[in-house]
């Protein structure tokens, strides 16, 4: 038995390095904040807590995404799509808790920004959508474009890009990690559901 909860959206160095993603404006006064290559982030809307890795090698973020469906809404191009705790298990869960991390998939819908084809060594390429999706990071909001694909082999089901961090002013310790000053607020698994509304579903209709 799963949880589907839906959600829609109506509009090798011993000395540390500290990489730069790109160059801020030479007018921007602000003082840029350092975060470690590994950090937690939290999904606002959704207020689901997962592990990001900051990546300067790649331009655009990217967020774990399963049964990725595009369908039109309004004459608009939407997407639909599922991301299922069980892959990562990044969300803190209660000894008392009755809800495990495997039966809770987040169901989710956005407005599309866009499409990239990625080119992939050895398979074929690849289209993914591309969504607007806020997130909080170091205590702090932000927003910025998420492609959406399977990172169920990978790590860390989310990651930041040199978009993300050249818009928002962000250096990277490649050395360390989760070394944010603040913390971001997420929901127990609890109020995941209850919250958001989950409904209880066969397993063979989450597939």
């Amino acid at each position: 038995m799963k949880f589907l909860i839906p959600l829609s959206l109506a509009t090798a160095l011993i000395i540390p390095t500290v990489t730069l993603a790109e160059t801020a404006p030479k007018n921007d006064a602000t003082v840029p904040e350092t975060l470690g290559f590994v950090e937690w982030v939290v999904m606002n809307d959704t207020g689901l807590r997962l592990k990001a890795r900051l990546d300067t090698g790649a331009k655009t973020s990217s967020l774990h995404a399963v049964n990725v469906e595009g369908f039109e809404q309004d004459g608009q191009k939407w997407v639909k799509f599922q991301i299922p705790l069980a892959d990562h298990k990044d969300h803190p869960v209660d000894d008392e808790s009755n809800i495990d991390q495997e039966e809770i998939i987040l169901e989710l819908e956005r407005p599309v920004e866009r499409t990239v084809l990625i080119k992939r060594k050895g398979a074929p390429s690849q289209r993914r959508y591309v969504v607007m999706m806020d997130f909080c990071i170091a205590g702090t909001s932000h927003e910025t474009q998420f492609s959406l694909t399977d990172r169920g082999n990978f790590s860390y089901p989310v990651l930041l890009g040199r978009r993300f961090m050249r818009d928002d002013n962000i250096l990277i310790d490649s050395a360390d990690s989760f070394i944010a000053k603040k913390e971001c607020e997420y929901m127990s698994l609890e109020e995941l559901v209850e919250k958001q509304q989950a409904k209880i579903v066969k397993a063979d209709e989450t597939t």
